[in-house]
């Protein structure tokens, strides 16, 4: 309040009242005060949609009845109280089925002495800051994987080529027994080739050509792709938002992502005959992040989803999803998602992935298109397919 007084002496009473509620709707973080009773007593903007319910509805309730019983939130809360100090605390899990399944905060309490065993909380959501790390960490993976890849390419291939030309000489004059081995190393030989072929996509480093991009044309035509091969009995469904902008993107390696995606699904899926995909996109309020190669920052407003009702990713392998080399397939080459990573990461986006049994979504942000988007792209390129 002394803050606000000063800017003139003219602002008094409720003149401040509403001053000092306008800059606490401005703070995007959620803030509360609680009273010596546990009784929420104020709850700016960010804090309604953060608890999903008006201030006139938390103002009903305890602090208690909103967070899960013996939430270490409630212990801080009294702390500062008998301390009369402020407390930070970090990542303080307060998952529930009103905040959600995984509520990951860091928290500020601090005392008010205007108000006598009243507190006031202020949480700062850690999702997006652990997406931006994770995303860090599969960059870093992709980049290693870069390195091995441009060594593969010059180290194997050319000494592969020798030995197939070896083994198709050796064919002509080998015995019907023997020809069956060579025919092995011909077809072994073919197979190691094209391994390194796909790794050497991690060692292009060449910038991408982008573009405005309808993303509901894209998820289209793979959904066509899908239905007409891998996931002919599987039903795929759309929850789309059709007013959002374009992506700024490149069409095709936005069709190889989600194409690695929704097969990646499928797969999951197998046989269920209660199996299915949900294509989703949205208009999320973004973060802002770097773009590879230039020294801008943009928003991630743009959310697209792949979501299906497989068995889900196990826990230990969940956090390590996106690392090379990296699959539960028994004749995988876990490069697919490292690949979707790599480009997803080059076009400035995150990708991430919930899983639950029942329940998996790979969910990637991305920019949206500007027309002053790093000086690329005119209101023509928009009708790009």
């Amino acid at each position: 309040m002394k803050a606000i007084a000063a800017q003139g002496s003219d602002m008094v009473g409720s003149d401040m009242v509403d001053a000092a509620q306008i800059v606490l709707n401005t703070i995007r973080r959620p803030v509360i005060m609680v009273d010596g009773e546990g009784f929420i007593t104020y709850a700016n903007a960010d804090a309604e949609d953060f608890f999903r319910a008006s201030a006139t509805m938390l103002a009903r309730n305890t602090l208690s009845k909103l967070v899960p019983f013996g939430s270490p939130l409630l212990t801080l809360v009294d702390q500062v109280r008998e301390r009369r100090a402020p407390v930070n605390e970090y990542r303080v899990d307060v998952s529930s089925p009103r905040l959600g399944i995984e509520k990951v905060v860091d928290l500020y309490v601090a005392p008010v002495p205007e108000f006598p065993g009243s507190v006031v909380v202020m949480f700062q959501e850690r999702s997006m800051a652990d997406k931006i790390d994770r995303q860090m960490t599969h960059r870093g993976a992709a980049r290693s994987v870069t390195g091995l890849a441009a060594m593969l390419a010059h180290e194997i291939k050319n000494p592969l080529s020798g030995i197939r030309g070896a083994a198709q000489l050796l064919e002509l004059s080998a015995s019907d027994e023997d020809r069956a081995l060579t025919r092995l190393i011909t077809d072994e030989t073919d197979r190691i080739v094209s391994l390194v072929d796909r790794m050497e996509v991690f060692s292009d480093e060449r910038p991408i050509d982008r573009y405005p991009v309808n993303i509901h044309v894209v998820l289209d035509h793979v959904k066509a792709i899908a239905k007409n091969g891998f996931a002919k009995r599987i039903k795929i469904l759309e929850e789309y938002d059709p007013s959002l902008p374009p992506v700024f993107a490149n069409r095709d390696q936005l069709i190889q992502v989600f194409l690695n995606l929704v097969k990646n699904a499928a797969e999951a899926i197998g046989g269920d005959p209660q199996g299915e995909i949900v294509l989703s996109t949205a208009f999320r309020p973004g973060i802002r992040v770097s773009v590879p190669g230039t020294q801008d920052r943009v928003s991630l407003p743009l959310e697209f989803c792949v979501r299906d009702n497989g068995p889900g990713v196990s826990e230990d392998i969940l956090p390590i999803l996106f690392d090379p080399f990296i699959t539960t397939k028994p004749n995988g080459s876990g490069l697919g998602l490292a690949l979707v990573a790599k480009l997803v990461g080059e076009h400035g986006g995150i990708i991430e992935c919930d899983s639950t049994p029942r329940a998996t979504t790979f969910r990637i942000l991305m920019p949206a298109w500007k027309e002053t988007s790093f000086g690329t792209g005119d209101d023509n390129e928009g009708d790009r397919k």
